[in-house]
């Protein structure tokens, strides 16, 4: 029997995925909700909002990458994606428009896997269940995020919980549109920006 073949951490699936996004550095896309379910009763902060991605924060790709996710005006949320060993750590970093931190912000999870170039899964972390709770945001205590990247053609960002919760916005890879504003606080000192 043939001995198992060991990878590096720079031939893994989620370094692969890392390197696929970071191919679009500097880039930002256009983007629509393709999934929202079950409906809400509230209001839908994302209906008739122009929905955008920028690739940015590519300093050190390999590492990590800030994508912006502006909707309409808003430019509060930012993915960071960061490589820890062969997994990948999902944040989101909330911010008001004077760039002070959310009180619910930098949730997320790390992969269990390494995932595969094309998908990458985060389980929400024991930090971020804690801050759910802690604001009282019960049904989010079991989120699964998600991420799927085909170079040139489409990024999906996805939030799922097992009661049947499906949120997901596809982007188009295939036409960059014109680059927005800096998020929210991108501009500040890092010392300022209380992440």
């Amino acid at each position: 029997m043939a001995a198992p073949v060991s990878r590096s951490a720079d031939e893994t699936g989620a370094a692969a995925f890392l390197a696929a996004l970071a191919q679009h550095c500097g880039q930002a896309f256009a983007g629509r909700v393709v999934a929202n379910r079950p409906a809400s009763a509230a209001p839908d902060p994302f209906e008739g909002k122009a929905l955008v991605m920028h690739v940015r924060g590519c300093e050190a790709p390999e590492q990590e990458l800030r994508v912006p996710f502006h909707v309409g005006e808003d430019r509060s949320r930012t993915w960071v994606l960061t490589r820890i060993g062969d997994r990948l750590r999902l944040k989101h970093d909330h911010r008001h428009a004077d760039g002070s931190p959310d009180a619910v912000t930098l949730y997320g999870g790390d992969t269990r896997e390494a995932g595969t170039a094309l998908r990458q899964e985060f389980p929400v972390d024991a930090e971020s269940v804690a801050m759910f709770e802690r604001a009282g945001l019960a049904g989010s205590v079991r989120n699964v995020w998600a991420m799927e990247v085909e170079p040139g053609r489409r990024f999906l960002y996805e939030l799922a919980r097992p009661d049947g919760r499906l949120f997901q916005v596809e982007f188009d890879l295939a036409r960059p549109v014109d680059a927005p504003p800096p998020p929210w606080g991108a501009d500040m000192p890092a010392t300022e920006k209380g992440a």
